[in-house]
Order: C-alpha cells, then structure tokens, then sequence
C-alpha cells in the first residue's frame, strides 16, 4: 500500500469496493474507519445512480479485489458515469497486473497489446487470437486457471510456438513467472494442474525471424 492510497481511504467519505468483506480485512489492518459499500459485477443501474448521485456531495473511492481498480474489472461503468458526470476522476497508482508481467517477462516492451481476458468459448477465443496472427506488439492477457490448457493450446495453434511468460500470483505470496515457448509452458502445465490468477504475455509476429527461417528452409 502506499502512503497516498492509505492517505485517500481515510479521507474519502464513502469507498466502492468490489468485495467488501475483503477490503474490510485492509481496512482494519490500517485502522481506517471510513464507510465501505459494494460495487461489483451484480451493481445494478440504480445503485450506479445513488453512488454518482453521492459524489455531488462527498467523496468516493473506488477499490478492486485485486489489481489495478478499473482494468478489466466490474469497477469500470462507476469511472464512466462519473466522466460523463462531469466528475473529476483520479487515478491513485498501485499494482497493475499488466505492466508487472510485461515488465519482467523478458519480452519486448516498447510496443504491447493488452486483449484482456480471451472469450470463454473455443471458437471466438481462436478468431480473435487469429485476427492477431501478424501483430508486431508483444500480447498481454488475463487468464483463470480452470481455461488455462485450453487458452494455451489455442495460442500454440493460432499464433504458433512464441515466445511467452506466464505470471502467476502476481505480487501475492505464491508469485511465479515461466518462461520458454508456448509448448514448454503448456507442457508445465500439463504437468502441473494450475491454480491462482494468470498474466501471460506472447511474443509479437516477427516478419523478419519467419523470412529467415522460410531461406533457411528451401536452402
């Protein structure tokens, strides 16, 4: 937690919170008093209402279950109702899921594609990863563990054996980062049944590397 994180829970009026029986556990570790209320997947239209309806009067924070509040989470529609408002939104920095595995992942970073979690489904989970075929940026996705092989064999099929790094647990006590190709990682967990939440991140479409390897081939 940093200082200012800590700063702005106690001085809010009102936090959001995707899972309130977990934020209660943090708050209560910091002593922080301040009200707490649920904002998750389920929110519907009206509690929406009442929480931009509050921020004419008062402050809120908005906090996530893990991660960066917002990105790929149920947090979002609060951060765009209060834009279209006309409500000052801020961004308090913290861990973010994303960033933290691209930049230990080995891969290049100057350019990066963030596709969130991939469709449930096998066939629109393939086309999309096929509409990605010769994206030059390094791919970054979220994945649970019950998709996991299936997310991975797809990739293996789709995009071909990459490069890649799976990070799992990020910034939590079983943290864990494989790397290698994508057959190597799949072989893992083949091996391993997966457990936790995983970042991988997929090499991007190297033209250069295919029209070598294609001279390499027909010499």
């Amino acid at each position: 937690m940093l200082f200012r994180s800590l700063r702005v829970l106690r001085e809010v009026d009102l936090i959001a919170a995707e899972d309130t029986r977990t934020t209660q556990k943090l708050l209560r570790h910091y002593n922080i008093a301040t009200r707490l209320t649920s904002f998750h997947d389920f929110t519907g239209p009206r509690k929406l209402r009442r929480l931009i309806d509050f921020l004419r009067e008062a402050d809120v924070a908005l906090v996530s279950e893990a991660g960066m509040p917002a990105i790929s989470d149920p947090g979002f529609p609060l951060v765009r109702a209060a834009v279209d408002a006309g409500f000052r939104v801020v961004p308090i920095p913290g861990p973010s899921a994303i960033v933290a595995a691209l930049a230990a992942s080995g891969l290049p970073t100057h350019s990066f594609l963030y596709l969130g979690f991939l469709p449930r489904k096998p066939g629109p989970r393939r086309r999309l990863l096929a509409a990605r075929v010769t994206e030059p940026a390094t791919l970054v996705v979220f994945e649970s563990p019950h998709r996991l092989l299936a997310t991975l064999e797809d990739v293996l099929a789709v995009l071909g054996d990459r490069p890649m790094a799976v990070a799992r647990e990020l910034t939590k006590v079983h943290e864990e980062f494989l790397r290698g190709r994508v057959s190597d990682i799949l072989d893992h967990f083949h091996a391993t049944p997966p457990r936790g939440e995983f970042t991988l991140v997929v090499g991007g479409y190297e033209r250069v590397r295919e029209s070598e390897e294609q001279v390499d081939h027909e010499a």
